[in-house]
Formats: structure tokens, sequence, C-alpha cells
């Protein structure tokens, strides 16, 4: 059975129905919905076309109907189709928004964080925003310092301006002569190599210059692994958990409970966003998860919606907004491309237009 015009704008009128009001959506309101010009008899028809169709469905005898899963894709795909021939739209958050992004670029936590919040305040779901990865992270600098109880700090950065600080224990103290030999051993032989690069003859050959520090030479190596390894796991915020309660449909208790489970559960939201960076070719753009599309049991009852913002040149973070299947998907989609739009340019200092 074809989806005609008629059949199409009756789908969106049901699903738009049911985003505002959450009930399932009968003929007659629909009759009373637009400029159908139908009587209420013909629009069930429809409707039961529909249904045949496994747009919609109809929870209970005598109720209307909502949206299936496929019914929302329809909508969100028709949607997305028209967004992509349309300048960005320009979100009621926006002076928030630019106070955000007027914030030292060398803090990019407090950014980020700032960002979900603002994300789950302006649009009532729960935000997740993820740290920036490079997929396969380069070093680009080690230093160590001493530090007083027999300690070395070791800093490493990475592509994108990745930090992350890893402690070493050594035994008495270096003297400023070695500190700085080793600081050059390292900067010269890894700097710009990924963790797959860095392989054991390069401990043994650093080793050899300063065989007197060959233990910690190697100590220290394996520390610098263990950093570049770390970023595997995405650092995660997120913020609005709590507006979870506002939908029913969302606010039962054990499958709240487990949602709640999924969200601070920052392994399983890493690999939903690592996953689908993967599938997005790490390209800038908007992904619309709707029910099982997710693979995240916990998710069944919810639509995910996740757009990518580029950090630097191959260097890609990820932000998403969870909250029920009958979502405001055109809000969400501005907002959210306003956001990657404003990231963008803030991270890699052009403006529209600019190369």
């Amino acid at each position: 059975m074809e989806l005609d015009e008629r059949k199409k704008k009756i789908l969106q009128a049901v699903i738009k129905n049911y985003l505002d009001t959450g009930e399932p959506v009968g003929s007659r309101t629909i009759s009373k919905y637009g400029d159908f010009n139908l009587s209420p008899a013909t629009i069930r028809n429809e409707m039961a076309d529909l249904e045949e169709m496994g747009y919609i469905f109809q929870p209970h005898t005598s109720a209307g109907r909502i949206p299936t899963d496929a019914g929302y894709r329809l909508y969100v795909d028709d949607m997305l189709a028209q967004k992509s021939e349309e300048l960005n739209a320009r979100s009621e958050s926006l002076d928030r928004m630019q106070d955000i992004m007027d914030k030292r670029v060398d803090r990019i936590e407090e950014v980020l964080k700032d960002m979900a919040k603002m994300l789950a305040n302006n649009t009532n779901y729960t935000s997740v925003v993820s740290m920036p990865s490079a997929g396969r992270n380069k070093l680009k600098f080690v230093q160590l310092t001493q530090l007083d109880g027999g300690k070395l700090l070791c800093t490493v950065i990475l592509e994108g301006n990745i930090v992350k600080n890893e402690m070493i224990r050594v035994s008495g103290s270096l003297d400023q002569e070695t500190l700085l030999g080793l600081n050059i051993l390292f900067n010269n032989t890894l700097n710009g190599l990924t963790l797959s690069q860095i392989t054991f003859d390069m401990a043994a050959g650093m080793a050899s210059q300063v065989p007197e520090k060959a233990e910690l030479i190697t100590n220290i190596l394996n520390t610098i692994v263990r950093a570049i390894g770390s970023e595997d796991g995405i650092e995660i915020f997120t913020s609005g958990t709590k507006n979870i309660f506002k939908y029913p449909e969302l606010s039962d208790k054990s499958s709240a409970s487990e949602l709640i489970s999924t969200l601070e559960e920052k392994k399983l939201l890493g690999n939903l966003l690592v996953d689908d960076i993967e599938s997005s070719g790490s390209t800038t753009g908007i992904q619309v998860y709707i029910g099982q599309e997710t693979e995240v049991n916990a998710m069944k009852d919810c639509s995910v919606v996740t757009a990518t913002y580029e950090f630097e040149e191959g260097v890609f973070g990820k932000i998403g907004i969870i909250g029920p299947k009958r979502m405001d998907y055109e809000k969400v989609l501005d907002v959210l491309k306003d956001v990657t739009g404003n990231l963008d340019v803030k991270f890699n200092h052009t403006g529209p237009g600019e190369e």
C-alpha cells in the first residue's frame, strides 16, 4: 500500500499531536487539525491503513492511535531532508550559548560541562556530551616534573590538547640535568606517534642511551602508553537526568531505574557515541536513533539524537540528546545544529565561509 500525500499529512498530524499531549490521538482530533477538510470517518479509514502499514498502532480498544518506531522514523527522515535545505535556525538560548563559547578553549572540560547543562535546560531532556577524541590519538608532548616524596609527574599532551596526568614513584630524586635529558629523549622519540606505533624496540633504544636509568625509562614509557590508551574510554558529561521523570512513558519505576543506571554507566554511553562516530565516518552531521535502533535495551522507549563536532582536524566529539520517542525533534535538531556550528567555529577559529 502506497503512502500518498494525504496519509503522510495524517501521520504527521498524529505524531505532532502525540508529541504535544502524550495521549493516543483519535480521528475526531485529527479532523480539527490543520486544513484537512475531511470527515472523521474518512480519517478513520486512512488511520486504519496507516496502522496496517505499521506506522501507528492502537494501544488498547477504543483508544486513539500512537506512532510506532517506523512512524517516527518516517517523520524524522522527512524532517532531516527538509532541514538539510534550510539555514541553521537560531535557538532561543543563543546568548547563553555565546557566553559559553567565549570561555577559553584550554578549559574544554568546563565548556562542555556548561554545554551539557544548557542543552538539558533548553530541551527538557537529558544531554550527553563527550570529550573530543582523535580515535588514533597522537602524542604531542611529554613533560616530566620532579615532585616531593619520590614522585615524578608525567604530563602527556595528546592531539587536540587533551591532557593526561600520571604519577610515577621513583627511588630518590633526579637532578635537573637528568630530568631535562629524559624530557628531550621522550619528546624526540615519541612526538607525533600513535599508541600502535610505540614499540618495545623504542624502549630498548631509549634505555641504551641512558643505561643507568633503563628501568625508569621503561616505567615512564609504560605510563605514557597507559595515558594514551585511556583515551579509548571517552570522558562523558551528562546533565538533566531528572528530566526523565517528566515523561510518563519513561518514569515507570523499573524503566526509570534501568535508564538512569545506563546513563550513569559511562562505558555504555561511550560505546554508543564511539559507534556513532564510526558509523558516520567521523564527519559532522546529525544521527537519530529511535527505540531499538540504539541497541541499548534500557533505551527501547527513547529516542537519541546525536551530532558530531570537530575540535580540530581529525579530532571529534559527540553531543547527544536523550528523551522519549515523542520528543520535539524539530527543536532538538535546531539546537544541535546551533551548538555544533558554534563549537566548530570556536575550536577551529574560523567563521562561516572561511577557509
